[in-house]
């Protein structure tokens, strides 16, 4: 009896209606531009040491995904600032999920050993993470500013003034406090026309604004999911951030960074960081019912 196709022996009427004749036709690699993708990755040591190749394609995924975060961010934002949360929901869960892939990539990192980074780490010269223009947006439509960070990158104009245009906007944060100002809510004005260039402060009367929310959810339940998506990328970053530390500590211990930074010591600074103040500290405020 001959056999049967089926889903674990595909018989050959499962190629039926394939396209093969793709000439002069758009295809998957120029679509998605593979040629000059799968090209870019140029290791400099000579000669070429095996593992250069899993780092440099470690940052090049990282920066991909970078450009899609800050697409999402600038479309959450657009929709913030024409008063429509509920199209932010789903971007911002976009971004959460693409915060977990870039979480658990450290892990492909993590498989690079000491030893065998020394054998190549010489290459980079002064280039290091902390040059990510990508990295340092992010930050900026999130809301932590810091103008001297510019001189990072005076040497490349385009790039300096699209982060000096971020710095000087305001942050998806600050749309959030705008809305709900716009919404009624008490807001402080000096809250509102606050210096936009400059990391927000925590201050009490958003605090209160956020407690009322908080502890009258129906009435304000758009508000309330908008809080809790902020808060999953603010966490979701900070983990980010913290993994970061310990591979960076497990690969080159207490180095000095190819960018000049102090290395581990430098980046677990970063880890206090929290981009939306009040939605961490509302949580103590908000009173038991009984």
């Amino acid at each position: 009896m001959a056999d049967t196709p089926s889903s674990h022996n595909p018989g050959p009427h499962d190629l039926a209606g394939l396209k093969t004749d793709l000439h002069g036709k758009l295809d998957y690699t120029t679509y998605l531009g593979l040629d000059q993708l799968l090209s870019a990755q140029r290791p400099l040591s000579q000669p070429v040491h095996h593992d250069e190749l899993l780092f440099i394609i470690q940052h090049q995924t990282t920066e991909l995904w970078f450009k899609l975060v800050i697409h999402e961010l600038r479309a959450a934002m657009s929709f913030i600032r024409a008063d429509r949360l509920e199209p932010t929901f789903k971007i911002l869960a976009r971004v959460k999920h693409i915060q977990s892939q870039l979480l658990n990539q450290w892990s492909v990192l993590a498989t690079l050993t000491p030893t065998e980074y020394v054998q190549f780490r010489h290459v980079l010269g002064p280039a290091s993470g902390v040059q990510s223009h990508q990295n340092r947006l992010i930050e900026f439509l999130m809301g932590n500013k810091d103008r001297r960070m510019l001189a990072v990158f005076s040497h490349s104009p385009a790039i300096h003034a699209e982060l000096k245009a971020a710095l000087e906007s305001p942050s998806i944060y600050d749309e959030f406090l705008r809305y709900l100002g716009r919404r009624g809510h008490a807001i402080p004005r000096e809250v509102l026309d606050r210096d936009v260039s400059q990391p927000h402060a925590s201050h009490p009367g958003v605090l209160a604004v956020l407690k009322q929310v908080y502890e009258n959810v129906h009435p304000h339940w758009d508000a309330y999911e908008m809080a809790e998506k902020l808060m999953d990328i603010d966490e979701s970053y900070a983990l980010w951030r913290y993994r970061h530390v310990k591979v960076v500590q497990r690969v080159i211990g207490f180095k000095r960074g190819t960018g000049g930074t102090s290395g581990v010591s430098y980046l677990r600074q970063l880890t206090d960081i929290v981009f939306f103040p009040e939605l961490w500290e509302v949580r103590t405020h908000i009173e038991e019912r009984s």
